[in-house]
């Protein structure tokens, strides 16, 4: 059995709905392929999809404060340290050890999700991770920053051998390009990209692809040092694109009109770099003639969470076992129609059908 891809859920912009994407497709994939499981890594300080999945609120609040206050933290902070105290060369830690099923915490979901959990203090960690990557190799082979860069891939590696079933990886990140969203980007073979459909989505999607693939010319002072340029240096390969997820679309358009016609920028921009660097982005079966097709092959109109998806995430339970009815949200009577539930569900498979 095998890790089938393995996708991390990022832009370069916040409020995109990342943490909330990864946290139903994370359920709806389990959901459906009952034979497979699913993993979770949160590399996000925020840990937002954590908390969904340990059981939203309060309660996933909760447990997730005591997971990372453990001695040596279940979490990917306490991942992180170990492998970083072990150092280069030493045998990898148990999965077991970190990777927490996460029925066993939250019984309303699928018992085949598994979850690295996020945790705070990744912000505060991220000085002593970066230099541990720019440490001064003592050997030609030694490569401190591609080897700090891989420990999750490393780790997703291991999952692959060790799993009897066949399994996605869905890895949460921050919007900044930190040295964990790095690691992040480094660990994965796809990228799904969470878009608004607003103007500033054309600006986010620009940097990102400089961010992975740098610029023409490369910057007269800084280029050598950006990730693009080391990790072709010490060959790290770059996920590829799989997939633009439009969320937060203008419900009095519906999603269809409002990314054709407010995102439309932003599909320009990235038609443009396909057109250069088709190989920036996983291929398809059919072969993309036009911007239409790039958009109709390349993008998923995601109906706002808003109300049923919010609701949800915030209970920590899946969409499927919602029923039309007022539910409590931080002391607020919020009404969840049926058809909004439909709408979601929909949705989500839609993206789902394309992992």
């Amino acid at each position: 059995m095998s890790v089938l891809h393995s996708y991390a859920l990022w832009n370069n912009k916040g409020g995109v709905g990342k943490s909330t994407i990864t946290f139903h497709l994370a359920i709806r994939y389990a959901e459906l392929n009952p034979d497979k499981k699913v993993f979770v890594i949160d590399l996000c300080p925020q840990s937002n999809s954590s908390m969904m999945l340990l059981g939203g609120g309060e309660k996933g609040e909760d447990i997730l404060v005591g997971l990372c206050s453990e001695s040596v933290p279940k979490s990917v902070v306490g991942y992180l340290s170990t492998v970083i105290t072990n150092g280069r060369g030493a045998q990898l830690p148990k999965i077991d050890d970190f990777v927490i099923n996460v029925s066993e915490y939250n019984n309303q979901l699928p018992n085949n999700i598994y979850l690295l959990c996020g945790d705070g203090n990744l912000e505060p960690m991220a000085p002593a991770i970066n230099e541990t990557a720019s440490a001064k190799a003592l050997t030609p082979q030694a490569q401190p920053w591609k080897w700090t860069l891989e420990i999750i891939k490393r780790l997703i590696q291991s999952i692959n051998d060790d799993t009897e079933n066949d399994c996605i990886v869905l890895v949460d990140t921050n919007p900044s390009f930190s040295i964990y969203t790095q690691i992040a980007i480094s660990a994965v073979d796809r990228l799904l990209i969470p878009i608004n459909a607003d103007n500033s989505s054309k600006t986010a999607v620009s940097a990102l692809v400089a961010l992975l693939h740098g610029t023409e010319p490369p910057h007269p002072i800084y280029g050598s040092w950006t990730y693009a340029a080391m990790a072709k240096e010490q060959k790290i390969e770059i996920p590829q694109i799989h997939l633009l997820i439009g969320n937060r679309l203008t419900q009095f358009e519906g999603p269809a009109r409002a990314f054709g016609a407010i995102s439309d920028s932003t599909a320009s921009v990235l038609y443009g770099v396909f057109k250069s660097h088709p190989e920036y982005f996983v291929a398809r079966d059919q072969s993309i003639q036009d911007k239409q097709m790039f958009i109709n092959q390349y993008s998923v109109p995601l109906r706002d969470f808003n109300t049923a998806g919010v609701v949800c995430a915030h209970m920590g339970n899946k969409l499927s076992a919602m029923k039309q009815g007022y539910y409590n949200v931080y002391s607020a009577q919020v009404k969840v129609n049926a058809d909004k539930i439909k709408e979601c569900i929909e949705a989500i498979d839609t993206v789902v059908e394309m992992l």
